[in-house]
């Protein structure tokens, strides 16, 4: 009895460790599958494939999930694994795998659930169908897919309920009618970052359950589609960096789930819609670059969940000061830059406690900024320049009590004022955490004020084109975190200080634990485009800077600007500099810019900077260089335009060749040619011709000028001729 029963137990221990154990075909696929030589190894060693990490079986021992993210894996996806006939969730996501999906391998797996290739190197055009009824997540995102999706593509997958295609490089017309015949319950679809072109056809209303729709960054036109208004569950619209045109419909209040609403960098115009206040669950509107007209519909301060509010870049306008911003209280950035707004800064945004960011930059706003913005105790960036403001030492003196502020635009404002004096902001000890600060195009007057001197941890510096007189200050050099500085177009004399070339974080860089990743809370925009799309936000975007063009600087330029080794931008054009081009500036080795034009510069162009690699822009015109530009050189690549002004310089690309009468290199020439004469002249007889003539004139020549010393030389004479007779 006791035997049959350990006879059970054994029976029912093999049969258990068999239950999972996966079938040999399947195991030879996978095999077969991971086995690319330049793939690192996964491990896969024991007898059971079911055991192995990211393998799933079900309790027939079929292979079910094949999950191997981030895993390293190169290669093709080989044909084998279409031989996992009961798998229901594949995903090699974020590895390199390149090359097409082939049709039937596709089709074989025909129980797929779940299937997410992207972040790979594959290419080629999607097959034709999608493998199975059963599939519900399909990701080919980030690869090199091209050609047309084609509607057939959908008619299988009934159940599909995500769709992300987005950063490949299809062409074509966005599948909008997905949901018409065959995916009824799709919520998310993702086309951005492709090749679609022409107008979203209509069918997108009929996805009843499309919550996400993603199109941004194509090459769409024409009006939105209508129908996308009868998605009621609808909670993000994202088209941006499209051509689309016309206006926003009123049925957008259809949307009741709307949270994002993502449209930037389009055509739209008109007005915004009066009822747009309806839709209480905005959290997010960014309504940028648009040809949007006429007033903010004062509904929008309905949308209680408004965390951010982006509306600049249109034709926007109206009294802005009479909005009443104090019920968005979940506000976190708002951005009506470059618009035509009037009024002075809304008292009501006070009320907006969570504010980080307000960006009014080139409205028509007046009046003057109130204490009562230190009430913004979360406020890091606040651009207001090129409006209308007065009193800026008032303001800078609010201002500086800011402890969160980071970013301080003022650009263009306050035109014709006073920069704030040492005496206007007497126990300065302020903005010790501002990072940025732009006091530039508004034709201050007055010198560098020493208060900036305690500005710690300021990194960028512009007070560029106004009307500032006075030396550089020595103390420039001393702030540990500067590395951008524009003093360009003012009225700056003296030298180049000498201590502005000890910059710490252009001689060394920041430490480690110094080192900003700051972002903007804004884009700090720079207008090139309709396409122009929002810059990196770092402030690592800005290169190592100074710029002192267009001033009255005098003297030559420091040797010591070799220290600053992490400089990329050096202009010092449009100023007295005299002396040489200094050979040190070869040490700067990251230098891309260097612009010396429009000075009193001499000598020949130092030979040593061929060595700056990174050189994109470079001018010494207009100054008084001479002799050969540096040849086989990339400073040969400019253009003429680089070095026309110097008439005594030679070579390409100028037109006048280094030839037999140009530049120095004929005074050289000249100089041992008459060397050469010298040398092959009979130097014994002419130092003999000499010595006789010197020493006749130096006797007979006084004789015959002075009578008094002739009479003595001639009674010496007969002197001694009595005595050699006698």
């Amino acid at each position: 009895m006791a035997h049959s029963f350990l006879l059970f137990l054994l029976f029912s221990y093999i049969i258990s460790t068999n239950i999972d154990a996966c079938k040999q075909t399947e195991r030879s696929s996978l095999i077969s599958f991971a086995s690319t030589p330049s793939s690192p190894p996964l491990n896969w060693t024991s007898i059971d494939c079911c055991r192995w990490k990211g393998i799933t079986c079900n309790q027939d021992g079929w292979v079910t999930h094949l999950l191997l993210p981030f895993k390293g894996i190169k290669g093709g996806i080989s044909t084998s694994l279409g031989n996992l006939t009961h798998l229901t969730h594949l995903n090699l996501s974020h590895n390199s795998l390149y090359g097409s999906l082939e049709t039937q391998f596709f089709l074989s797996l025909n129980r797929l659930e779940f299937l997410d290739l992207s972040y790979n190197l594959l290419s080629g055009e999607l097959p034709f169908s999608l493998p199975s009824s059963n599939i519900r997540t399909v990701d080919l995102s980030s690869n090199h897919f091209h050609g047309s999706i084609p509607s057939s593509i959908f008619h299988r997958a009934s159940n599909l309920t995500s769709f992300n295609v987005s950063n490949n490089t299809f062409t074509g017309y966005v599948p909008s009618s997905i949901c018409l015949h065959s995916s009824p319950f799709v919520r998310l679809l993702d086309f951005s970052s492709n090749e679609f072109s022409g107008n979203l056809a209509l069918g997108l209303g009929e996805c009843s359950e499309l919550q996400v729709f993603r199109a941004g960054h194509n090459n769409l036109s024409g009006l939105l589609p209508e129908d996308i208004y009868n998605a009621t569950k609808l909670e993000e619209i994202a088209i941006p960096l499209n051509s689309l045109r016309g206006a926003i419909s009123d049925k957008i209040v259809n949307l009741t789930n709307l949270a994002i609403l993502d449209l930037y960098i389009n055509e739209l115009s008109s007005e915004l819609p009066s009822n747009l206040g309806m839709l209480s669950k905005l959290k997010f509107v960014n309504l940028d670059f648009n040809h949007l007209e006429g007033a903010l519909p004062p509904s929008l301060m309905n949308c209680t969940n408004l965390v951010e509010l982006h509306l600049g870049f249109n034709n926007l306008e109206g009294d802005i000061s009479m909005l009443d911003f104090s019920r968005l209280s979940q506000l976190t950035k708002l951005d009506l830059r470059v618009n035509n707004f009037t009024g002075t800064l809304p008292t009501s945004l006070y009320s907006c406690r969570s504010l980080k960011a307000i960006g009014l930059t080139r409205n028509h706003l007046q009046g003057q900024i109130q204490a009562d913005i230190l009430s913004l105790k979360s406020l890091s960036f606040l651009s207001l320049g090129y409006n209308r403001f007065t009193n800026l030492t008032g303001a800078m003196k609010i201002l500086m009590s800011s402890k969160s502020l980071h970013t301080l635009l003022l650009t263009g404002s306050f035109v014709g004022e006073g920069m704030p004096s040492d005496d206007d902001m007497v126990d300065f000890d302020g903005f010790q955490n501002l990072w940025m600060l732009s006091l530039a195009y508004s034709n201050l007057t007055g010198q560098i004020p020493v208060w900036l001197s305690k500005l710690k941890n300021l990194e960028l510096l512009s007070l560029n084109v106004n009307q500032i007189t006075g030396r550089i200050p020595s103390w420039l050099g001393t702030l540990p975190r500067l590395f951008y500085i524009n003093l360009s177009y003012n009225r700056i004399s003296g030298e180049f200080p000498k201590q502005l070339c000890r910059l710490p974080s252009l001689v060394y860089g920041p430490i480690a634990s110094q080192v900003n990743q700051y972002e903007f809370e804004l884009p700090l925009f720079k207008i090139t485009g309709r396409q122009q799309t929002y810059p990196p936000r770092k402030l690592s975007y800005f290169p190592g800077l100074i710029d002192l063009s267009h001033n009255n600087i005098y003297g030559d330029i420091p040797t010591e600007i070799r220290q600053l080794q992490l400089l990329r931008e050096l202009h010092l054009n449009s100023n007295n500099f005299s002396g040489v081009i200094p050979e040190q500036i070869s040490n700067l080795k990251d230098l891309e810019v260097l612009n010396l034009s429009l000075n009193h510069l001499s000598g020949k162009i130092p030979l040593s900077l061929v060595s700056l690699n990174f050189l994109k822009t470079f001018d010494v015109s207009y100054n008084n260089l001479q002799g050969p530009i540096p040849t086989s050189t990339q400073i040969q690549s400019f253009n003429a335009s680089s070095f026309e002004g110097n008439p005594k310089l030679c070579g390409a690309p100028l037109p006048n060749k280094c030839g037999p009468n140009k530049g120095i290199d004929q005074d050289n020439k000249n100089n041992k040619d008459i060397d050469n004469v010298l040398h092959q002249l009979p130097w014994f007889y002419i130092f003999a011709a000499l010595g006789f003539i010197v020493g006749f004139w130096g006797v007979c020549g006084s004789l015959v000028i002075n009578k008094t010393w002739r009479y003595t030389y001639f009674q010496f004479i007969d002197r001694m001729n009595r005595r050699l007779r006698g």
